[in-house]
């Protein structure tokens, strides 16, 4: 079977790190060409590319199968409406669109010509996360009654990255680190009833929101989604209690910094955590109290991609769907709406 030629619009961090060596190293797709405007920074790591001018080129390359839209959010609904328009796949960088209809409208569009289209939400396959998905699923807690997610982050000066600082659609922390730890929520719990957000800016020179805490309500359960731009010292990234026991783990997936030091997919101890990063486990088992370090599971942004290549060829459903990213977005809709209101905002209307 033949190779995906797969064209990337964009080659900063997001193209260099977390699209582009996964697409070179499988087989399975064929990286043809990469949009930069003016550079030609990607040809320093992939001499044999082709470099695209404009959007255009690529959308009448006939040879292109699919595009990874990778530019800023609020971009990410015209340009991933005229690669589906154009007869190609799409892998939309998170956040998804700025709108809940700008992404049910992506959703039907792909439907109605045929192609697939999913967000990107390689977080799911940190090694940490992997580790709290599978001490929840294998049992070890019993029914959970709350949970704690952090994605906490150090760092007064404003991002050189523009289109994150200017208010604007898609801009600020919310937009930026939430589809993260929104996604990763409805991936162990579902959609929860209720959200209740406080949203804020905390920087001194910040135009957009640099800290949010949102509180998501199951009719069991409450679940903590925060992340600050301001903590030096940071807490467990997720912290889960439950019936029987209670779990703790850092986040301290290593891809991120493999890949900026241009390390290669699948080398030597891809994705391994050091040791001493382990989670910690106090439950109780058959009569018998346990309080363990954890083994961490081996992460691998590789795996999207994998199942990507399957969706595609095998007709088989995307590793994340567009409805996924459909009910991320609804979630953070209504967190802006709840901090504006000051309010419960219910998620079952």
């Amino acid at each position: 079977m033949s190779a995906i030629k797969t064209a990337i619009l964009s080659f900063g961090m997001s193209g260099r790190v977390f699209h582009a060596p996964f697409i070179a190293n499988n087989p399975g797709f064929e990286l043809v060409g990469i949009w930069e405007r003016s550079k030609t920074a990607s040809l320093e790591f992939y001499p044999d590319i082709k470099i695209y001018r404009s959007l255009d080129e690529i959308l009448n390359d006939e040879s292109i199968e699919l595009v990874i839209v990778n530019t800023p959010t609020n971009t990410h609904y015209e340009y991933s409406k005229k690669v589906l328009l154009a007869g190609k796949h799409a892998v939309v960088e998170k956040a998804f669109t700025t709108t809940i209809a700008e992404a049910i409208e992506l959703e039907a569009l792909a439907i109605s010509v045929n192609k697939k289209i999913s967000v990107y939400q390689n977080r799911r396959w940190d090694s940490d996360f992997k580790t709290v998905r599978k001490i929840i699923e294998e049992g070890w807690l019993g029914n959970i009654v709350e949970a704690e997610i952090h994605y906490d982050r150090f760092r007064v000066a404003l991002s050189a990255k523009l289109h994150k600082e200017i208010p604007g659609p898609g801009a600020g922390l919310l937009n930026d680190l939430g589809p993260h730890l929104v996604d990763q929520a409805i991936c162990l719990f579902g959609m929860p009833l209720s959200v209740y957000a406080d949203i804020r800016i905390t920087r001194p020179n910040s135009l957009v929101d640099d800290y949010f805490e949102l509180l998501l309500n199951y009719s069991d359960k409450v679940v903590r989604l925060k992340a600050s731009c301001l903590v030096r010292e940071p807490f467990p990234s997720y912290i889960i209690h439950g019936l029987k026991g209670s779990f703790h783990k850092s986040r301290t997936d290593v891809q991120e910094n493999a890949l900026l030091a241009n390390k290669k997919p699948n080398s030597p101890n891809w994705g391994e955590e050091p040791i001493e990063e382990r989670g910690f486990l106090h439950t109780e088992k058959g009569g018998i109290i346990i309080r363990e370090k954890v083994p961490t599971e081996t992460g691998n942004y590789g795996t999207y991609y994998a199942l990507v290549e399957k969706a595609i060829r095998e007709n088989k459903e995307m590793p994340v769907t567009a409805k996924e990213g459909i009910q991320v977005m609804k979630i953070i809709e209504a967190a802006f709406r709840s901090s504006e209101l000051k309010k419960q905002i219910s998620l079952t209307q």
